[in-house]
């Protein structure tokens, strides 16, 4: 199984949110920190926010923060919502029809049972899991940075 850029983007995303938790994230920053475009972002936004996983700010100050606890969002929950297709061959597909094994064939049930361990590992894994695994996070991200070019109160 490979996953798209969209969901390895969206988890970056994500793992910056829950490092920058004391502040709105802006998609300018995030897309710095990564080297990525904005637009690119912008369009990963969507899904995540639909997804119920990040809230949207707007406005001069606005910017975007998890929806919900680090801790509460898995890595199967960014997959589920950025994922269009999880079919590992043909066979998973809507053409299954044409091949005459399709509902007794060992290799369907073996991927099937793959797919789904797959699954298991995803879901045991937050985004909490992915930030706590980096404590530097704040440094490698540049949001040390952006703390010290906030102008004290």
């Amino acid at each position: 199984m490979r996953l798209t850029r969209q969901t390895n983007y969206a988890m970056r995303m994500l793992m910056y949110c829950a490092a920058n938790d004391e502040d709105l994230s802006r998609i300018a920053e995030i897309a710095k920190s990564y080297s990525v475009s904005e637009l690119f972002l912008f369009k990963i936004l969507q899904p995540l926010a639909k997804g119920g996983l990040v809230q949207t700010i707007r406005g001069r100050n606005g910017g975007v923060r998890l929806a919900r606890p680090a801790k509460d969002i898995s890595l199967l929950d960014v997959v589920r919502v950025t994922e269009d297709n999880f079919a590992m061959a043909e066979c998973f597909e809507n053409d299954a029809a044409e091949c005459p094994l399709v509902n007794s064939c060992a290799l369907n049930t073996a991927l099937r049972e793959a797919l789904n361990a797959f699954f298991d590992v995803l879901s045991k894994y937050s985004i909490d899991d992915l930030v706590k695994a980096r404590p530097d996070i704040n440094a490698l991200l540049g949001l040390d940075e952006l703390l010290d070019d906030v102008p004290a109160a």
